[in-house]
């Protein structure tokens, strides 16, 4: 969509706004809104969260006070927005009534402004960095923004008439591309269902749909190709969880001891990590050495990643909460591994054998009861072979959508931004 600019513009004087139409008015934020600071109770004015995508019901998810009865009374048409850094672009109109946080500011626009474009307008990326440059603290990346200081920034707001229209023309420009965010977000998650039911499929089933079956034995298991073998998983992968190591061993330079951090991608990294004295390791902690080629999964509740130990990470100790896999060279390859372990018939066992426990965590005396199908070596390698294909395909598919997604949520932010500072004039379009 190419959109013309305004006949006439005039220096703002203000770096973040730049030329704005000559007729708009230039005032401090303080003129346009008065900051509402009334003390409420949640039991009397519903919770409200305030978040990147606006004013909310209070999430299940966040960390909430025991002191309920100290909060900030936000009304329907208020603009309230986080005033600490780490939670940028935490802002937006309510629609309702209720309360916020202190850390909050609570703007109750007055007549020269209204809410539809302020909402656009404070929202926009050049006017939160413009917030959030006004911040104090003592902290390098942690600071805040209050109301005395938020009150001098300068705004450039349009006639309400034109005020309106911008809105309009946002709110329908930004809920296309939404539409379009919301495609491409559903085409991971079926991505990511096709990548999971493959994987299951072909380490349970196998490639070819015309083999023999037989019952496993094992009621989540079901059917198996019938020259296949129900193994306990301690015969054909040996495993070994990291030590538990005090922080007082803990040094600046010396064997890197890796985190579940480094521990996220195909390839180990040494992302995190602390390092431990060379004679230590030597004395008590040798034997978990890593070596070239060795897998690593975490033994966390976030399960369904594997990576693999590269050149970065060789002669590096796990910590305890990592665990490292080696196949039985005579019963199962490294490969057939990697997609055992993210599959169902992994994932599964592992909610089995956690079931009822308060700490979900598992580890080699979870993995010593597992029990998994196996093929033979050849079909193994068959199988791994087929699996890498496949999900190199999918796996670009997935960087396309990801791609898609950034380039439509830039194109979303450099258009709000254009409009509310009068870069384009969206008057004809809306």
């Amino acid at each position: 969509m190419s959109l013309p600019r305004y006949a006439e513009y005039k220096n703002s004087g203000v770096a973040w706004l730049g030329e704005v139409p000559a007729h708009w008015n230039l005032r401090r934020l303080g003129y346009f809104f008065d900051e509402r600071r009334e003390k409420v109770s949640d039991a009397d004015f519903a919770p409200l969260s305030v978040t990147r995508a606006g004013i909310v019901p209070q999430l299940e998810n966040v960390a909430k006070t025991d002191d309920g009865g100290n909060r900030k009374k936000v009304c329907a048409g208020d603009f309230v927005i986080n005033g600490r850094s780490d939670r940028k672009g935490s802002s937006g109109a309510s629609a309702m009534d209720g309360s916020c946080s202190l850390i909050s500011i609570v703007l109750c626009p007055n007549d020269g402004i209204r809410i539809d474009f302020a909402h656009h307008l404070m929202r926009s990326v050049p006017f939160q960095e413009e917030f959030y440059r006004y911040g104090k603290g003592i902290v390098a990346d942690l600071w805040s923004t209050n109301y005395s200081e938020m009150k001098n920034i300068s705004l450039a707001v349009p006639p309400s008439d034109e005020q309106s229209a911008i809105a309009a023309f946002l709110d329908r420009e930004t809920g296309k591309i939404d539409a379009l965010i919301a495609e491409q977000e559903k085409l991971l998650t079926l991505l990511a269902e096709k990548r999971q039911a493959t994987i299951s499929h072909a380490v349970t089933r196998g490639l070819n749909p015309n083999a023999p079956m037989k019952d496993s034995g094992v009621p989540w298991l079901g059917e198996v190709p019938a020259h296949w073998d129900i193994k306990p998983l301690r015969n054909c992968v040996d495993f070994q969880e990291g030590p538990g190591i005090m922080a007082v061993d803990f040094r600046d330079v010396g064997v890197p001891l890796l985190r579940v951090s480094g521990v996220q991608e195909h390839w180990a990294s040494l992302e995190g990590c602390n390092y431990l004295d060379e004679s230590r390791v030597a004395e008590r902690w040798d034997h978990f050495r890593l070596s070239l080629g060795d897998l690593l999964i975490s033994a966390s509740a976030s399960m369904g990643t594997v990576c693999e130990v590269g050149d970065a990470a060789v002669g590096a100790i796990p910590y305890t909460g990592l665990i490292r896999l080696r196949g039985v060279p005579s019963e199962m390859t490294k490969q057939f591994i990697r997609q055992v372990v993210v599959s169902n018939q992994f994932l599964v066992q592992i909610d089995l054998l956690k079931a009822g426990a308060t700490i979900q965590h598992y580890g080699p005396t979870h993995l010593s009861q597992m029990v998994l199908a196996k093929p033979p070596i050849q079909e193994q390698e068959l199988i791994s072979d087929y699996l890498d294909a496949f999900l190199t395909r999918l796996d670009g598919l997935k960087g396309e959508a990801i791609c898609t997604i950034e380039l439509l949520k830039e194109r979303r932010s450099a258009l709000i931004a254009a409009a509310v500072t009068g870069k384009i004039d969206v008057r004809q379009a809306a």
